[in-house]
């Protein structure tokens, strides 16, 4: 079982909090509803948070908001990552010309991260906020786990088997599917399910607390209850007609591993086989001039 600290999961609970609500101040009584603190506890958080930089306290309002130490943070996150500013202008260029919202993914160990959006993404996606996580367990951040080595695919399923409990042979057969149509094509498509709405109601419930505990609760049930439903397409046949979720192409700079992936939206009508064949052909070609430009300048590092 991993390990969890409740002390280090209520500081991060304070910034996700302020990241999800970029224009506003919270003082001490609002942040201690909103996160169902003890207020003895979060002000000794928030002083200790304020003291090091990582907030910034109003003189008069004595409300809180994020400080000099988290742009610091951010700024160097940035430089390590520099491939999000090579994918802004494809981006932007993508979201005018096909009329579509899009999402940028990352990933950690555990899970897979919203690190940017244009436009709207989809209702499920726009219901996060930056930095706010997915499990990255079967059958979530399939696109990253596609393109990965044979260590990688099995802890990923590992993790779905586990969070259900026991091994179920036909979950596996089907997610390793779902993988091999995925890595064939080059990218992924997901379809509307009964999971994702339920998730969507549940985040609307829980947003004015915005409990980071109730927040990964949420999103294991809605990893949980997506193996059961028909969530990614296999087969794109031109002439039938779906209804698209997600279509997620996976973007490379390390030895052939996705650093992110771009994740387009926001259809609301059914559309065909023909029209994701040529979406997905056109967000590729996005990508692949983002993964040589990136590449390139880590080859001059």
């Amino acid at each position: 079982m991993a390990l969890f600290s409740q002390p280090t999961a209520r500081a991060l609970a304070i910034l996700d909090l302020l990241m999800a609500n970029p224009h506003q101040a919270f003082g001490l009584t609002e942040m201690t509803r909103r996160l169902n603190l003890n207020k003895a506890t979060c002000h000794a958080i928030l002083t200790t948070m304020a003291n090091y930089g990582f907030l910034v306290q109003h003189p008069k309002t004595k409300a809180y908001r994020l400080g000099p130490s988290i742009i610091a943070a951010g700024n160097a996150a940035f430089s390590q990552f520099p491939v999000l500013e090579y994918a802004r202008p494809e981006l932007e260029a993508l979201q005018n010309d096909l009329g579509i919202g899009f999402a940028v993914t990352g990933r950690s160990k555990l899970h897979q991260v919203l690190l940017a959006l244009y436009g709207h993404a989809t209702l499920l996606i726009d219901s996060f906020q930056l930095g706010l996580r997915l499990p990255n367990t079967a059958p979530v951040a399939a696109c990253f786990t596609a393109f990965s080595d044979a260590k990688y695919l099995e802890a990923w399923l590992t993790r779905a088997h586990d969070s259900r409990g026991d091994y179920n042979e036909k979950l596996d057969q089907k997610l390793r599917v779902s993988l091999i149509a995925i890595r064939a094509r080059g990218y992924e498509v997901t379809l509307k399910t009964a999971a994702e709405t339920q998730l969507r109601a549940e985040l609307g419930r829980i947003h004015n607390s915005w409990s980071l505990t109730e927040l990964e609760d949420a999103a294991n049930k809605y990893q949980h209850d997506l193996c059961d439903e028909h969530y990614h397409l296999d087969r794109v046949d031109p002439k039938a007609r779906y209804e698209i979720s997600t279509i997620t192409v996976p973007v490379f700079v390390y030895n052939g591993v996705p650093v992110m992936c771009f994740v387009a939206g926001s259809f609301d009508k059914p559309i065909t086989g023909a029209q994701i064949e040529d979406i997905a052909a056109r967000i590729k070609e996005s990508a692949d001039r983002v993964t040589a430009l990136a590449s390139s300048q880590e080859s001059v590092n």
